[in-house]
């Protein structure tokens, strides 16, 4: 058993916090891309988070052989968080009228990444206030374990 859970805890939380704003701002970054390697506009891009109870289940195989996820759950708590999968929104792009643009169709239509600002700055926001409160879940360890040792003295 690590000797400091809320460390590993908290740090995963971070890492996974921090992949998001990586893909948050990618979907900025690209929001009037109209060509890609793989053909048309740019895909909007959202994280999928999951639980990682696989260290969980590792971490305790000696001393419990096999348990289901949830009682591992219940009896052990969790273990972090992980990013799962990194998805493309495949809703169909927005077309706007531009007969001047390169990449504009016979119509005179230009098929634009499906990506609202208003939607990315939301999301950017949430995941600013989870990497926050993932550092101070940090402090506040840091603190309890400070005063411990301070108590042992």
């Amino acid at each position: 058993m690590s000797m400091f859970p809320d460390f590993r805890i908290s740090g995963s939380a971070l890492t996974a916090e921090k992949t998001r704003l990586d893909t948050i701002a990618g979907n900025i970054a690209n929001m009037n891309t109209t060509r890609t390697v793989e053909g048309g506009p740019y895909r909007r891009r959202t994280v999928v988070f999951a639980e990682d109870l696989a260290v969980a289940r590792n971490r305790r195989a000696i001393v419990v052989p096999f348990v289901p996820s949830e009682q591992v759950k219940r009896t052990y708590g969790g273990y972090g968080v992980r990013v799962d999968r990194i998805l493309a929104d495949h809703r169909d792009p927005m077309m706007v009228y531009d007969p001047e643009h390169p990449d504009a169709g016979e119509d005179g239509y230009v098929r634009y990444p499906n990506v609202e600002i208003a939607k990315e700055i939301t999301d950017m926001i949430t995941a600013q206030r989870s990497y926050e409160a993932s550092t101070t879940a940090i402090q506040t360890a840091k603190s309890i374990y400070m005063k411990a040792l301070e108590i042992g003295r």
